[in-house]
């Protein structure tokens, strides 16, 4: 999911942002830990760095399916990233409460939570959700959070320790572009 795609293609004389790919279990604790990186991440680069969240929801966590298509559905409602913090902030009340958690945060948000449930019923976000997650599983993702920047793979699932600075590094780098590599 990507709050940028609605805004248009990137203009033809700006260069391209380097990408980062941060695969996601709306219902993961882990996640809801590394949201912090990712808002410092926003906040450094702003548009020069272009943040996705990939979902991929695990097995282990029963309402994390619902959850990205909940997500997807704001994103259509504009409110994709405001819906994913207020939902990873929320991580244990999903585990204990189910859906009505996804449609409590969309009526907080403003969002149009009856259209979010319709949504959920019928499932007009499936194939986006399982598109990202056969690609997670394609590059090799088998936890959350995982991210991809520049080729390179990191596993946030672990441990978050140093992850945003080598992120930082990495962006940097890319940034930079080709030719600061050669110096």
């Amino acid at each position: 999911m990507n709050d940028a795609a609605a805004s248009g293609p990137t203009s033809p004389v700006s260069p391209v942002s380097p990408v980062l790919d941060v695969w996601c279990d709306l219902q993961c604790p882990d996640c809801a830990t590394a949201l912090a990186d990712v808002r410092a991440l926003r906040e450094r680069f702003g548009d020069r760095l272009e943040i996705r969240l990939r979902h991929f929801p695990l097995a282990k966590h029963k309402h994390a399916y619902a959850a990205a298509q909940a997500a997807e559905e704001a994103a259509e409602q504009g409110q994709g990233w405001p819906y994913i913090e207020a939902l990873l902030a929320r991580t244990a009340e999903l585990g204990k409460h189910g859906e009505k958690v996804l449609l409590d945060i969309a009526g907080e948000l403003g969002l149009d939570a009856e259209e979010i449930d319709t949504a959920l019923v019928d499932g007009r976000h499936l194939l986006a959700v399982d598109a990202d997650q056969a690609e997670g599983k394609a590059i090799g993702v088998t936890g959350t959070p995982t991210y991809e920047i520049g080729g390179e793979r990191l596993d946030g699932g672990k441990s978050q320790e140093g992850l945003r600075a080598r992120i930082e590094e990495i962006a940097e780098r890319l940034l930079a572009g080709p030719d600061s590599a050669a110096g």
